[in-house]
């Protein structure tokens, strides 16, 4: 149950019978009120704006109208209080009973719990890393990855037909480079001695299984050719070989995808003439001369006729040119043309996980597509700022194995996976991310993926030790559902039952706006507030979980643990995090 959602159906269905009654004018527009958590805790469980944003419409004052509504909300049998707040704001408090029951929804929904339909019958197309195929994957390639991938679960756990997909930018100049840098590799790996890599080339020892491998495939076969002869061959091996490898790594991470787009493959089947012609038949290309960029001097810049896109008609800043001077197209028109093959493919909404260098392709990429789908499509792009690794405070040292950088796979290894998928939602995606090797690894309250780890792991403990000591039978679901949770009655334990029956609430906001870290950030609340109870028996022996003269009252806390175990589990999976049953140190 979404909480605020069906309260919500509350609201609307006081207003309905006030409209019948005639204490409200019929007709009234009511998709603008909202049942959801009061910004002070102290002052509710639940708010509504109703009386706010239809005072006007309705000819009231704001307050009057929340007059009328409290007496029908508080009739309600779910709730215990209401009061007018403010200019007309209406506060709810609801019965203990009514959060206690939210304990049986958890445990009768399981893994599930949460899960909704909200999305049914929406395709969601989710593309992220589509790191150039040149390298390995590195330590921002990472974050990109678990945001995309941790939003692409949202979107399926709430119902959506969700396609998670990879651009391979195999278009453009930076693949002959590597073509020529594997050249290299290939030679040396036929026995010659390789001078120092030339400046512009990729210098990483990856490349050395590269040339390697065509080597042991093709022998001297391409070694006294011309370049004109073997780049194209070196190009497409050297793409596939890091496409594994890159795929390979996120394997590693966990992250599996449901679709690879090649850049060529689309180029060369004519997708990008047929999106321009898209725009030309919308009147929307031009040719014409752009001013040179305003705040620069550039001494070699020219004004010179071009082919434009008018995407200031779309919020863009200026113009967008997509046609280079010889004639060949900008990686901007193949950008447009990718995002049109994504529309045309049957998906109305498009997601975008991208670095924070592309800052100034969000207009433009977002004024085309608008464009080209005359408004049909929604696009949202998420930039995902820079991780900075770090040793105990200091910037870690650069990777022997990729010449530049810190390797996607260099960071599992030293921390595993389940650790890089947390740390990286432990920040919203738009703000810089310290990822400290030594911190990440500590066993304390201030390393949030141990921290939520730990509470699941204490929770499984406590039924283990529960099975023990009162027979397997204790923990069925048949004891569980039938238990007396009226009994659970501390401010402690009812704070954590009105934690977990905001779930299904949380999972349903994080997708609707592509925000996986508000999953982390409410794991960790909830571990919290557990670790907290469990504290309590540390000091007072009748407040611990399992009683041994009290087996009526053991169910019911048993019924607490096990629904904080399966919400953290299910939370924890949902982020692409295995949810462990015991912690060592």
């Amino acid at each position: 149950m979404n909480i605020y959602k069906y309260f919500s159906a509350v609201v609307q269905a006081v207003l309905a019978d006030l409209a019948a009654s005639g204490s409200l004018p019929a007709g009234l527009d009511t998709a603008r009120v909202v049942v959801e958590a009061p910004r002070d805790v102290t002052h509710g469980d639940l708010a509504t704006n109703a009386a706010m944003v239809l005072s006007k419409p309705a000819g009231m004052k704001p307050r009057d109208l929340a007059e009328l509504l409290v007496p029908k909300l508080i009739a309600h049998h779910e709730v215990l209080g209401a009061e007018i707040a403010g200019p007309g704001f209406i506060n709810l408090r609801l019965t203990e009973a009514f959060w206690r029951d939210r304990l049986k929804d958890v445990l009768i929904a399981g893994p599930a719990y949460g899960e909704s339909d909200e999305g049914k019958g929406k395709r969601v197309n989710v593309e992220y890393v589509s790191a150039n195929p040149t390298g390995p994957l590195t330590a921002g390639h990472a974050r990109g990855a678990v945001v995309g991938d941790a939003i692409a679960s949202l979107l399926a756990k709430t119902g959506h037909e969700v396609c998670r997909e990879y651009y391979i930018n195999d278009a453009g100049a930076q693949v002959d480079v590597l073509a020529r840098s594997a050249f290299l590799r290939y030679r040396e790996a036929l026995g010659e001695t390789i001078a120092e890599i030339p400046p512009g080339y990729y210098p990483g020892e990856y490349l050395k299984a590269v040339g390697q491998a065509l080597a042991d495939r093709d022998g001297a076969k391409w070694r006294d050719l011309p370049e004109a002869d073997w780049l194209p061959e070196l190009r497409a091996f050297a793409v596939a070989r890091m496409m594994a490898a890159i795929e390979s790594d996120l394997g590693l991470l966990g992250i599996h995808m449901d679709r690879f787009s090649s850049e060529r493959a689309l180029v060369e089947a004519g997708a990008v003439k047929r999106a321009l012609g898209e725009l030309e038949s919308r009147g929307l290309l031009y040719t014409g001369i752009l001013e040179p960029p305003k705040g620069k001097q550039l001494d070699d810049w020219e004004p010179r006729e071009q082919l434009l896109f008018r995407s200031t008609q779309f919020g863009d800043d200026v113009d967008r040119p997509l046609a280079k001077a010889d004639g060949s197209f900008t990686y901007f028109a193949n950008d447009i043309a990718y995002h049109f093959d994504k529309f045309s493919r049957g998906y109305p909404t498009l997601i975008d996980i991208v670095g924070a260098d592309h800052g100034g392709w969000v207009k433009r990429i977002t004024a085309a597509v608008m464009a080209l789908t005359d408004g049909k499509a929604a696009i949202d792009i998420k930039l995902c700022q820079l991780v900075n690794l770090l040793q105990d405070g200091q910037p870690v040292k650069m990777s022997k194995r990729s010449g530049t950088f810190v390797t996607l796979r260099d960071i599992i290894d030293e921390v595993g996976r389940d650790v890089v998928r947390f740390i990286m939602l432990t920040r919203r995606n738009d703000q810089a991310l310290d990822f400290d090797f030594a911190k990440v690894m500590e066993q304390s309250k201030d390393n949030p993926v141990y921290y939520v780890q730990y509470a699941h792991a204490r929770c499984r403990s406590v039924q283990r030790l529960a099975a023990k000591q009162f027979g397997d039978e204790i923990l069925s679901a048949e004891s569980l559902l039938a238990a007396d949770t009226n009994q659970l009655d501390s401010p402690e334990e009812l704070d954590i039952i009105r934690r977990m029956a905001a779930w299904p609430a949380v999972v349903s906001g994080a997708a609707d706006a592509h925000e996986p870290h508000r999953i982390a950030f409410y794991l960790y609340d909830l571990a919290a507030s557990f670790q907290q109870l469990y504290a309590r028996g540390n000091n007072n022996a009748t407040l611990r979980f399992l009683l041994e003269n009290d087996r009526s009252l053991t169910i019911a806390r048993l019924v607490l643990v096990r629904s904080v175990a399966t919400v953290i589990a299910g939370g924890l999976r949902l982020i692409g995090v295995e949810p462990v049953e015991e912690l060592r140190s």
